[in-house]
């Protein structure tokens, strides 16, 4: 039996599918942030993205194979030859690689997309799992669109695969088709009748277009599973992956039910899924599962009755336990720098002296605007210091804004444009719009295409920071840019401007 079988593993693949939702691309930079996140929490796989798919993605997957460690460092591959040369050229520098191939095996995919029958379609998978062993020991082969496959083709397809040296066998249910019960029927049918089976990994990866994506990965672990692949906060195609904090933490708060555990580090959780929707600017659901805002909130009175009394009168986990201070101090101008680098330390970050400083002037700006300076607002404020940079190509000096029932919205701004000031004045159908246009105007951006505008509070209250995430496209490229403010109109001016300075350093 395989010793790997007493845990289950988590494969995140929140660079590679998770960067496939609309607006959610990241950086070079950003990119390795998360990663170094994920390692820290302790992933025991991250799929760092997919190398032949452009230079960019390969330099990516090479960086993050050179600069961290700990997990094994995947790459995506189709089952041909050009895509499995580059995955194996990306991942060279990693201490730990995996080449992860698939190709589709329901009779839809494989008649409409690929127009081959199942022969053809056995053949190539082999062929590309013997092209992986040339490369590396540790292969994982992907059926894709497998619960929508012939339960029989499907069992001779990773038999083969598994005699070819495949290590780990995904099931994917590509497009969320599957419900618990047939997909644990599934894993069961498989690892029962594969011959070889036991030499083999089995994993799960579901989408979650009926929402049932974490059910249907905790029935493939009750029935043999024992991967996991999932992204922070859910993000992917259409509906979002498997939700990685669902997953762990129900492992772990039910382990009554399942016997077994992941090896994540759960208290980096609530850092990773901030750090993900800082990034890609994919707002949290206040009342989403484990990382929502409201997740461990309770405003009925009898569940703050309870709670005051006994925590696990309504709370089956505690914010402790995913990284929140439920009993956290209030920053204030008073505070001071001793108390504000404590709170950073405590925060999990682990600032350049020059970033500490340039965070707690800007700590002590937003101190003069608010009263009380929360977890979310450090998290934020910090975030936004660690992004600018000093070769940004624009700096926002100051801007004005005018705006009212009966008067037509204008903006006035002055920005630093590598050195040499520019002013310019817009108007608009709204504030927002109106800086925007005249930030356009200063930068000569028109051919910059606004994509999507998100806002969202920080904290609440009516002096809550708000945050800013913009999307822009120039010439089929996109960026995301962030920001936050007491001032709506200053985190999005901010959040603008760090758009085009991502364009200007690409």
């Amino acid at each position: 039996m395989n010793s790997n079988l007493d845990f289950v593993r988590i494969f995140d693949t929140t660079l590679r599918d998770g960067e496939q939702c609309p607006g959610a691309a990241m950086s070079e930079n950003e990119k390795i942030e998360i990663a170094l996140q994920l390692a820290k929490m302790n992933v025991d796989v991250i799929e760092a993205g997919f190398p032949v798919s452009s230079p960019v993605q390969f330099q990516a997957v090479q960086r993050i194979s050179r600069e961290v460690e700990g997990p094994i460092i995947a790459a995506l591959a189709r089952a041909v030859r050009p895509d499995l040369e580059a995955a194996a050229k990306a991942i060279i520098p990693a201490k730990k690689r995996r080449i992860h191939t698939f190709i589709a095996s329901s009779p839809i995919h494989m008649k409409f997309k690929l127009g081959k029958d199942p022969a053809e379609v056995l053949k190539m998978a082999v062929e590309a799992v013997k092209i992986c062993r040339d490369h590396v020991d540790d292969v994982e082969f992907s059926p894709e669109d497998a619960t929508r496959s012939e339960p029989e083709f499907l069992r001779e397809l990773c038999e083969a695969v598994i005699e070819a040296g495949a290590t780990t066998i995904n099931i994917p249910d590509t497009v969320g088709y599957t419900t618990p019960y047939e997909y644990g029927e599934l894993f069961k049918f498989l690892i029962q009748n594969v011959k070889g089976s036991e030499k083999a990994i089995f994993s799960a990866h579901c989408h979650n277009d009926l929402g049932l994506a974490t059910s249907n990965s905790l029935a493939a672990i009750l029935n043999g599973a024992r991967q996991i692949e999932c992204t922070v906060n859910g993000i992917g195609e259409r509906a979002g992956n498997t939700a990685m904090e669902e997953v762990v933490m129900a492992l772990r708060t039910r382990k009554d039910k399942f016997g077994i555990q992941t090896r994540i580090q759960t208290e980096e959780i609530a850092k990773a899924s901030y750090l993900v929707k800082t990034i890609t600017g994919m707002v949290v659901q206040p009342n989403k599962a484990v990382v929502g805002a409201n997740a461990f909130a309770h405003e009925s009175g009898i569940h703050q009755d309870g709670v005051l009394k006994n925590r696990e009168t309504y709370e089956i986990m505690t914010p402790e336990s995913v990284g929140i201070q439920s009993n956290r101090m209030v920053l204030g101008r008073h505070s001071g720098r001793a108390g504000f680098k404590d709170r950073i330390v405590r925060l999990g970050f682990s600032p350049h002296p020059e970033e500490l400083e340039a965070a707690y002037q800007r700590f002590l700006e937003i101190a003069d605007r608010k009263k009380e300076i929360f977890d979310e607002d450090i998290r934020a404020l910090f975030a936004d210091e660690s992004r600018k940079s000093s070769n940004d190509k624009y700096v926002l000096e100051s801007f004005h804004v005018t705006t009212g029932t009966k008067s037509t919205p204008t903006a006035s701004i002055r920005l630093s444009i590598e050195g040499n000031i520019k002013e310019e004045s817009a108007t608009g159908d709204g504030p927002v719009d109106s800086i925007f246009k005249a930030i356009q105007k200063a930068t000569i951006s028109g051919d910059v295409e606004l994509i999507k505008l998100v806002i969202s509070p920080v904290t609440e209250g009516q002096d809550a920071l708000a945050e800013a995430s913009v999307t822009l496209e120039k010439h089929g490229e996109r960026v995301v840019g962030k920001a936050s403010s007491t001032d709506i109109i200053e985190a999005c001016s901010q959040a603008y401007i760090s758009a085009l300075n991502r364009f200007s350093m690409n």
